[in-house]
């Protein structure tokens, strides 16, 4: 599959029950996190995300594709995020 963000919470100990799928919703690109400047940026157009994954610069049309993430004793499981997209408050795109 599609490389995902686990994204760790204030605590600094435990993952968020959502990651961000890597791949910009532009044309497909890995985007990588830039810390510098809180954001997933895009080398490829210059697309920027949020830390949530909204996007916050274009050409990007859409969010990052959302997963749940559950830590399994250690064992990371994702799995397709189906429901209301938290972010625009309606349907996933991807769904």
């Amino acid at each position: 599959g599609d490389p995902t963000y686990l994204i760790v919470n204030d605590d600094g100990s435990t993952l968020n029950s959502y990651g961000l799928n890597a791949i910009c919703t532009h044309l497909g690109c890995v985007v990588p996190w830039d810390a510098a400047s809180n954001k997933f940026k895009c080398p490829c157009h210059g697309s920027q995300y949020a830390p949530d994954g909204h996007v916050v610069r274009g050409p990007a049309p859409r969010p990052l594709q959302l997963a749940h993430v559950e830590d399994d004793n250690g064992k990371i499981l994702l799995s397709p995020w189906t429901e209301t997209d938290f972010r625009t408050g309606e349907k996933p795109w991807w769904a």
